[in-house]
C-alpha cells in the first residue's frame, strides 16, 4: 500500500474524465424491447406499465455477483473477505439501482420529465432507465468536464446541460430547474432521498441472502454517501427484525483530503462540513470520490460512528495499485476509485489485525 501521506495530485483545466464504467446497455436494451413496447404504449394503463417496468428492474438490477476473494486474503492475511462487484448492473454501477427506483416513481407520479446533475456514470444510469419509461431525461454537467459518457447519454436520448462551476453547482442548477418546470429531481441529497437509501438498501438483504447473517466489516467508498448510508439502513433493517445476529461496522473510504465524511471522521466533527472547494482538485482517478459538500454527508457519517466503524483516506497511487492487484489476483476488472473502502479496511488492518471473521467490500466498474 502506498503511503496516505503523500501529497494530492495537480489539477487539471479540463478534467478529462476516461476511468467511467462501462456496461451492457445495447444488449440489455434488445432483450427488454417487448417490455418497453408495453410501457411506452398509449394503450396500456398506468399499473401496466408499472408492473411492466418492476419486472425489469426485477430481472436486470441487482443480484450482482459475490465472491470470496481468497488470493486477496492470502496478499493482505485477512480472513474470508467478500468482493460484492456492482458492476453486474446494465451501465456497470450500483447507480442503476437508484436511477431505475426513481425512474419508476416519477412515472408512478405522473412527471414526464427526469433530472439530474452528474460527472458520468450516474448520468448514464438514469439516461437509460428514463430511455425504458418514455420519460424525458436531462442531465446537467459541469461544463469543464470531459467523460467519454457524454455519447452515451445522448445516444440514450438524453439533453445535455453544460452547466458552469463545479459539479455542486451543477446539482444545485439540476435542483432549481426541477422546481421550476416541475421536472423529477433524481438529485442527491433532495426531496427522494429515502428513496435512495431504500434502493440501496437491497445491497445489504443480497449480502444477507449469501452469508445468512451480516458480515463483520462492510467496507464501501463514499462520495455524497448515500451508497453506505443506505446500506447501513439495510442492516438495521434486518437487525430490528431478527434476521441477523449483528450490524455490520461500516467503513469509510475516499479521495486523501477531499470528501467532507472522511474529514468529519477524522477530525471528529459532530456533522459533516463543507470544504474549500478551490482545494478540491479532480483527478482521472478520484473524481467519482470527491465532494466540496457530501449531500448526504451525515447520514453516512452517522452511519460510520453508530456501528462502531472507521473512515480513511486513499491517495490515488494505493487505489490505482489496488485495482491493479484484485486484476491480477482476483479477474476483476474495476474502477480504481471504487478500491477506496478496502484500502480503508486494509490500513487497519496493517494497524491492528482485523481477527476471523467475515469482510465484505463494495466493488464497481468494468471495461
Amino acid at each position: 500500500m502506498s503511503d496516505p501521506n503523500h501529497s494530492p495530485d495537480q489539477s487539471q483545466e479540463v478534467y478529462d474524465l476516461i476511468d467511467g464504467a462501462t456496461g451492457d446497455i445495447q444488449a440489455v436494451a434488445s432483450q427488454l424491447s417487448d417490455l418497453v413496447q408495453i410501457i411506452k404504449s398509449s394503450e396500456s394503463t398506468l399499473d401496466e406499465k408499472i408492473e411492466t417496468y418492476e419486472d425489469i428492474i426485477d430481472s436486470e438490477v441487482g443480484d450482482t455477483n459475490m465472491v470470496r476473494a481468497r488470493n486477496l486474503e492470502r496478499e493482505y492475511g485477512i480472513r474470508q473477505l467478500y468482493l460484492k462487484f456492482e458492476g453486474g448492473n446494465p451501465t456497470g454501477t450500483h447507480k442503476d439501482r437508484i436511477a431505475f427506483a426513481q425512474c419508476m416513481d416519477a412515472m408512478r407520479r405522473g412527471f414526464d420529465v427526469i433530472t439530474v446533475a452528474t460527472c458520468g456514470n450516474y448520468g448514464v444510469a438514469v439516461a437509460f432507465a428514463a430511455s425504458l419509461t418514455g420519460l424525458k431525461c436531462i442531465i446537467y454537467i459541469p461544463e469543464n468536464y470531459h467523460t467519454r459518457r457524454t455519447d452515451e447519454m445522448r445516444s440514450l436520448g438524453a439533453e445535455i446541460i453544460r452547466a458552469p462551476g463545479d459539479y455542486e453547482s451543477a446539482v444545485g442548477l439540476s435542483q432549481n430547474d426541477a422546481v421550476k418546470f416541475e421536472y423529477y429531481d433524481a438529485n442527491p441529497g433532495g426531496q427522494n432521498t429515502i428513496l435512495q437509501l431504500k434502493a440501496y438498501g437491497e445491497i445489504a438483504y443480497e449480502i444477507y441472502d449469501q452469508l445468512h447473517d451480516a458480515p463483520r466489516v462492510l467496507a464501501c467508498p463514499v462520495s455524497n454517501g448515500t451508497v453506505l448510508a443506505g446500506i447501513h439502513k439495510g442492516f438495521l433493517s434486518l437487525y430490528k427484525r431478527g434476521k441477523t445476529s449483528r450490524i455490520p461496522r461500516m467503513v469509510a473510504g475516499s479521495s486523501y483530503g477531499k470528501n467532507p465524511i472522511i474529514q468529519a471522521f477524522i477530525h471528529n466533527k459532530d456533522s459533516c462540513e463543507d470544504l474549500v472547494p478551490e482545494k478540491i482538485k479532480e483527478t482521472k482517478i478520484n473524481e467519482p470520490l470527491i465532494n466540496w459538500h457530501s449531500f448526504d454527508g451525515d447520514y453516512a457519517l452517522w452511519s460510520v460512528r453508530q456501528s462502531k466503524g472507521w473512515a480513511a483516506d486513499a491517495s490515488d497511487k494505493s487505489m490505482k495499485d489496488l485495482a491493479r492487484i484484485i486484476r491480477d489476483k482476483e479477474g476483476i476488472s474495476v474502477l480504481p476509485a471504487s478500491t477506496a473502502g478496502l484500502v480503508s479496511l486494509i490500513k487497519q488492518h496493517q494497524k491492528e489485525p482485523l481477527g476471523n471473521d467475515r469482510y465484505v467490500v463494495i466493488l464497481t466498474g468494468r471495461k
